[in-house]
């Protein structure tokens, strides 16, 4: 069965640059397709094939010069990008007909900027994991990863996403053996559960004492409202009339902050 697996990437100020670059030109031609592909649906003509879409606005384009950047990125992060367009109209297909599970899916909308990025390396990229641990991505370099885990085989591709906070991450998608769970000994694993008020629970004599998670909640979220309204709990200060802007990196958790960073436009 296939796995994913995410990790914290910290790109250097040149590769974020060059990041921004490649989810350009993703989006780009992502959007490209899919007005192509709504033209035809309203004229009435039959819709551009994958390989139509991809001579059109991935190899003719690149010759042209309103396109002529997108020779910049990897050919493999464009046509992943047109992929992404086929994937998402064969779901949106197969929910109307009824043999998609799940919650009904609408058609694919165009991609901004200001929303979540991202761009995927499959293995004819030839992206690699470095002997220092570092993620090498073509044309972007080798780009500091933080692993808090191994992964159990190699990655058939990878997954750069950068989300609206600023943050990075790479998402690999690893081929792992499906080994099925020990059965239980129903003799051996019957237990009672004892709930009672000074402990949560007791479990064969193993006391679990109560999490209080919403105490702790409600004070950090009480101390998150004060963050934000400085002016907030403090008398003859009107409220909001010293309201802080900050930007969404700011507001995460202190450890989940990371090295969080905004493209200049």
């Amino acid at each position: 069965m296939k796995l994913r697996y995410q990790f914290w990437l910290y790109p250097s100020a040149p590769q974020r640059t060059m990041l921004a670059e490649a989810f350009g030109c993703a989006r780009i031609v992502f959007n490209d397709a899919l007005r192509a592909r709504q033209d035809a649906y309203r004229q009435g003509a039959m819709r551009p094939t994958a390989a139509e879409l991809s001579k059109r606005f991935v190899t003719d384009a690149k010759k042209t010069d309103e396109r002529h950047w997108l020779d910049d990125a990897s050919a493999v992060v464009l046509q992943q990008s047109l992929r992404d367009l086929e994937t998402a109209y064969s779901n949106f297909f197969a929910s109307g007909n009824g043999t998609r599970k799940g919650p009904r899916t609408g058609p694919p909308k165009f991609k901004k900027k200001t929303s979540r990025q991202s761009i995927r390396f499959t293995a004819n990229a030839r992206f690699s994991i470095t002997e220092g641990g570092a993620l090498r991505l073509p044309k972007i370099g080798d780009v500091k990863i933080r692993w808090s885990r191994r992964l159990p085989s190699a990655p058939s591709s990878v997954t750069v996403v950068k989300d609206t906070s600023g943050r990075y991450f790479a998402s690999f998608v690893v081929e792992a053996e499906d080994k099925p769970l020990p059965e239980l000994d129903l003799d051996e694993t019957e237990t009672g559960i004892d709930l009672g008020l000074s402990t949560y629970a007791v479990l064969r004599g193993r006391k679990v004492s109560s999490p209080k998670f919403f105490r702790r909640h409600g004070r950090a979220g009480r101390g998150t409202r004060l963050r934000r309204r400085p002016g907030a709990g403090r008398r003859g200060v009107p409220r909001g009339a010293d309201r802080q802007v900050r930007p969404a990196a700011a507001l995460l958790p202190p450890g989940q902050r990371g090295r969080a960073h905004l493209d200049r436009p």
